[in-house]
């Protein structure tokens, strides 16, 4: 079902039609031919994998907002749940002038599949607001995001859906959500989102964990095939909170980050990129380019470089039919969400590069929102030690969960995540029964 809202937030259920079967190369026709699969492999019922192929709630709304000149303008948002079988719906909220309700269905699909991979007891939810928050100044977008918060409250609480950020929102989006939240209630709701700051109940090492576990499994994937991790060459593209924190980290562990890239190009050292010193460049410019540690390439360049690791965090589709047979790298870490197609994938079988997908190699990010979101109902908090002692745990377990799946049905590490991840959502909603 959708629901939509007017502008005063009063509510109408409207029947959805049926999703498309095939949307060719969006995010959601990856999604879909993904889940497709795995449906198969798992002999699922029909009904069932209809049931499990579609959103269960989706939210549109449309709101005015007082710009810096004085003038309105009107702003779509979207919020998901796609699947609550296995606890409270989870996903982050996306500003971007290219968000989509077709993206977004992909995205709450993903976390879905996501969390049940990791085991953590949550379902997927993603959220979204068609807007460019670069031209946005801090005003508008205070505006908008308590406008939208108070739009979707309908959908949201600390039991049943939990937002945190993703592209073009940050811990201070978060801090706006969770005031917004909490005004209308008359009292803190720290619970109500992940992602925020540590001084109004965030949790130490939840910025980085996306990154953080993003290596810790590629670290795992080199022991388990008795591969050297130390000194291996990563290329990172993007640099925003999950590619630089991938990169930092990687360079932390011993490896040597040879290219990175954000939105208006990217660098290429063969030799090895200072990241203390690019880092500090790119606080200072909010930029990568100009950095004179190393030579300027294209981002398409970028998924060329010869490399060990290959770690897409920016967007979606990356490595397609045109750009899949370039790369040279002898894995794929995907630390964005849906960074290769259905084609590219098998394009990138064929090579035999290995790839770490998406719903397992950046789970991190999720794995640390939900003890963030246990430290905040039990107002207890723990020490960032414990955080990534209990990340690396969680990450390193579902690697082998994965990987025992891959190997137990002769899949690639991506259908064997699938399976298992729509597995256990399927047992749990045959468990629970069918209401009414």
């Amino acid at each position: 079902m959708t629901i939509k809202t007017n502008g005063a937030g009063d509510a109408q259920i409207v029947a959805l039609p049926a999703p498309k079967k095939s949307i060719g190369d969006s995010a959601l026709g990856t999604a879909y031919s993904q889940f497709d699969r795995a449906a198969q492999i798992l002999e699922l019922d029909t009904g069932l994998a209809d049931s499990l192929r579609s959103c269960q709630r989706e939210l549109t709304v449309n709101f005015p907002v007082k710009m810096r000149d004085g003038s309105i303008r009107r702003f779509t948002g979207y919020r998901l749940h796609h699947n609550s079988a296995r606890g409270p719906t989870k996903g982050g909220i996306r500003y971007s002038p290219h968000v989509t309700l077709d993206e977004v269905r992909a995205l709450s699909m993903w976390m879905t599949w996501k969390c049940a991979v990791v085991n953590i007891p949550y379902g997927g939810a993603k959220g979204g607001v068609i807007c460019d928050p670069k031209q946005l100044n801090i005003h508008e977008l205070e505006g908008i995001t308590r406008r939208y918060t108070t739009e979707i409250s309908i959908l949201l609480s600390p039991d049943g859906d939990i937002p945190a950020p993703d592209m073009g929102t940050n811990a201070q989006t978060m801090a706006w959500i969770m005031d917004t939240y909490s005004m209308h209630k008359g009292h803190a709701v720290p619970a109500i989102v992940t992602g925020k700051p540590i001084n109004i109940g965030g949790s130490a090492g939840r910025l980085e964990a996306t990154g953080r576990g993003v290596m810790f499994t590629v670290r795992e994937a080199f022991r388990a095939m008795g591969w050297t991790f130390e000194g291996a060459r990563v290329a990172v593209q993007g640099f925003g909170n999950v590619g630089s924190i991938t990169a930092i980290t990687a360079h932390e562990m011993g490896c040597k980050v040879v290219a990175v890239s954000d939105v208006e190009g990217g660098l290429y050292n063969s030799r090895g990129i200072n990241m203390p010193r690019l880092t500090q460049w790119n606080k200072e410019h909010n930029t990568i380019k100009g950095f004179d540690g190393a030579d300027a390439i294209s981002n398409s360049e970028l998924l060329a470089v010869k490399c060990d690791v290959l770690a897409p965090a920016a967007m979606e589709n990356q490595i397609t039919s045109q750009t899949a047979a370039s790369v040279r790298a002898r894995m794929v870490a995907e630390g964005a969400n849906g960074p290769t197609t259905p084609e590219g994938d098998a394009i990138l079988s064929d090579k035999g590069v290995v790839v770490i997908p998406d719903i397992l190699c950046n789970a991190g990010g999720v794995v640390v929102s939900y003890f963030e979101w246990v430290q905040s109902l039990q107002q207890l908090f723990w020490e960032e030690d414990d955080i990534n002692s209990r990340l690396e745990k969680i990450m390193i377990r579902s690697y082998h969960d994965v990987k025992a799946k891959a190997e137990s049905l002769k899949l690639d590490m991506r259908t064997a995540a699938q399976v298992l991840g729509i597995g256990r959502v399927a047992d749990a909603t045959m468990t629970r029964g069918l209401y009414p």
